[in-house]
Formats: structure tokens, sequence, C-alpha cells
């Protein structure tokens, strides 16, 4: 029988995640356009590079975003790509902080809520080392780092599931941070097509 995550904990991270969307717009996954006149207006490097990824409306989103993608080679592409991943995994780090430390929040769930905003941290100091392997055209440790940064928070998501199934126990994954791991992970895949691709073009030696 399915459990019923804690009344107060998911009530707050609703309402947490008002506010950061209202302060910080690098927390949600950007938003794909879908006018066609919009993306016709892109670089054609940019498309052709999203094109090779496999989120390609959320990839235009992301990159577009920054002004800089306009006039960005693909390496360029690359850096902002991890950059807005690694926004991304700040600002779920911030929110997760912030929610263990809500007077709201059940002291039950403090440890766990920290526990996670630690691991969307690491994360983005994985992405961090990302881009700067990426300007030192390191692409396979790039790739290393991006990877690991992929991985950390599905590490939330188990010690929750870990959690629902002690007998005393019923907080399940709330679907606010749910949301936030899919996002991570679709910018992560994103950053790491890219790197691929940069894989794929370096002159064989």
């Amino acid at each position: 029988m399915a459990t019923a995550a804690s009344p107060l904990l998911v009530l707050l991270l609703i309402q947490l995640h008002v506010l950061f969307h209202l302060s910080d717009s690098s927390i949600a996954l950007p938003q794909p356009q879908h006018s066609s006149s919009k993306e016709r207006h892109q670089p054609a490097l940019l498309q052709s590079t999203c094109n090779s990824t496999s989120f390609y409306d959320v990839c235009i989103a992301a990159l577009a975003a920054d002004p800089s993608s306009s006039t960005a080679d693909v390496p360029g592409l690359c850096a902002i790509a991890v950059s807005a991943a690694a926004a991304n995994a700040s600002g779920t780090a911030s929110f997760l902080a912030n929610a263990s430390d809500a007077a709201a929040t059940p002291e039950a769930d403090r440890a766990l809520l920290r526990t996670c905003a630690g691991k969307y941290a690491a994360a983005r100091d994985a992405l961090l080392a990302a881009r700067a392997s990426l300007a030192e055209q390191d692409y396979d440790y790039a790739f290393v780092h991006a990877s690991a940064a992929a991985e950390y928070p599905a590490v939330c998501r188990t010690l929750f599931r870990r959690r629902r199934q002690r007998p005393s126990r019923t907080t399940t994954y709330p679907p606010e941070l749910a949301k936030r791991e899919e996002a991570l992970r679709r910018l992560c895949t994103i950053a790491l097509d890219i790197i691929s691709l940069l894989q794929t073009q370096e002159p064989s030696t």
C-alpha cells in the first residue's frame, strides 16, 4: 500500500517553490519555445548543436537564454549548457537548505533535506569542475565530472525510498523534488551530449 508524504513537508516545499520561482528563474527547467518563427531566428550552430542532444527544445531554451550563445562556437555552447545545469543544481541546493531550516519543517525531515541539499551542492561543484575542464579542452574529464553531477540527485531519491520502507515512516519523494531532479537530469544530459560532440570533433592523434 502506498504511503503519503508528510503534509507539512509537501506544503512547505510547495510554498518555497513559489517563492524561489519568483526570485530565481535558474531553478526551473527552461521552458521550450514552441513558435517555429522563434526557432528560425536562432543561430544555425545553436540549432545544429542542440539537434545532437537528447532534448532539443530544452537545449534551445537553455542556451538561447544566454545572450552569448548567438556568437558562441560549440565549446562555448557547451560551457553555457554546463553553466545552466550548475545554476539549476545550485538553485535546488539552496531550495532544500531553506526547506531544512524552515520552522514549519518537521524535525524528522530536516536531516534528510540537508543531506539532499548537500547532494545537489555536490552536483553543482562537479559541474563547475566540468566547466574548468572544458576551458582546458580536457573533454574526457569534463564528461566524467558532468556524469557524476547527473548521478548525485538520484542519491536523494534513494534516501527517501529507504526511509519510506521503515515501518514508522510515511515520507515519500515529494513531487516538487522529483520535478527538480528531472530538470537537472535533462540539463546534464544535454551537457554530456555536447561534450560527446566535442570529443568526436577532436583531431585524432
